[in-house]
């Protein structure tokens, strides 16, 4: 089987500076826990788990560690979680992506300066209710042109808007166009991260020209489950998968000859790997 897979799939830079910052911790030797799973990708969370990385996912466990270091994940926490950490003296090691800090800080200015705040996201996914926690006026979560359609909110009040790094970028400017008609005077902010705009551009090429396409990603990945949608747009034949075991149960017809991969952000390498050596030889 011919096999084209994307230049630009697996770990970004946020993620791959998360994940590195918690081996480096693993070494240093220690308790070591995750506020959060680290990324949104199952095997790499249940590596950590077997070398002794505990996942915890409340105030309440968090409030209870006595020792040991805290790693904050790349998607960012809220910002009582900074209180907490401080407060108790926790040391912590803050993983946040870079990109997504960038966002915490828009926000924040804007409202201090008595903007409203229009977050384009997914108002359940980790990183848009960090942002959330930085705004200090009215903020309102938009995820589809439905929602923003529905939006009744003042014109005379002026408004920033800022995206969830990982939002399709199509989408986002769908929104922000329905957001401008409606006569929301705003300042638009597009904080969707280059390599995700890269990674679904390219995504959406490859789909454009295989016969099937598969794309790897965490079942809980915000990233990956938007690249799956944009593949299916352009390929009949799209599959969302873990790892290559998800294949086994898949069977293509005789007239597939090309097969594209792309993997989201939380992808590791060698699962991609993997994937392209099973399409190749036994699919």
């Amino acid at each position: 089987m011919e096999v084209k897979t994307a230049k630009t799939a697996g770990f970004c830079f946020g993620v791959e500076r998360a994940v590195n910052s918690v081996y480096e911790e693993i070494e240093k030797g220690g308790k070591i826990y995750t506020y959060g799973p680290i990324i949104h990708n199952e095997s790499v969370v249940d590596d950590l788990a077997a070398r002794g990385v505990e996942v915890i996912s409340s105030e309440e466990e968090l409030g209870r560690i006595k020792e040991g270091t805290v790693i904050l994940r790349s998607h960012g926490v809220e910002k009582k979680i900074y209180d907490i950490l401080e407060k108790n003296h926790i040391p912590y090691v803050d993983a946040t992506c870079p990109f997504v800090k960038k966002i915490h800080k828009i926000v924040e200015k804007a409202s201090d300066e008595g903007n409203v705040i229009i977050i384009v996201g997914n108002p359940s996914h980790p990183e848009v209710e960090g942002i959330c926690s930085y705004v200090k006026g009215s903020c309102h979560v938009v995820e589809s042109t439905e929602e923003a359609d529905a939006l009744n909110l003042s014109k005379d009040a002026e408004y920033t808007i800022v995206s969830q790094t990982t939002f399709n970028s199509t989408k986002f400017k769908d929104i922000v166009d329905i957001l401008n008609k409606k006569g929301y005077y705003s300042s638009v902010v597009n904080t969707i991260c280059n390599a995700t705009a890269e990674r679904q551009t390219e995504a959406k090429t490859i789909a454009a020209e295989v016969d099937a396409m598969i794309v790897i990603g965490g079942s809980h990945s915000s990233n990956s489950r938007k690249l799956f949608e944009i593949c299916s747009k352009e390929c009949n034949l799209t599959f969302f998968i873990q790892t290559k075991d998800d294949l086994k149960q898949v069977e293509l017809p005789d007239s597939v000859e090309l097969v594209g991969i792309t993997a989201g952000a939380s992808t590791p390498k060698n699962i991609i790997e993997e994937v392209q050596k099973y399409v190749r030889t036994d699919f």
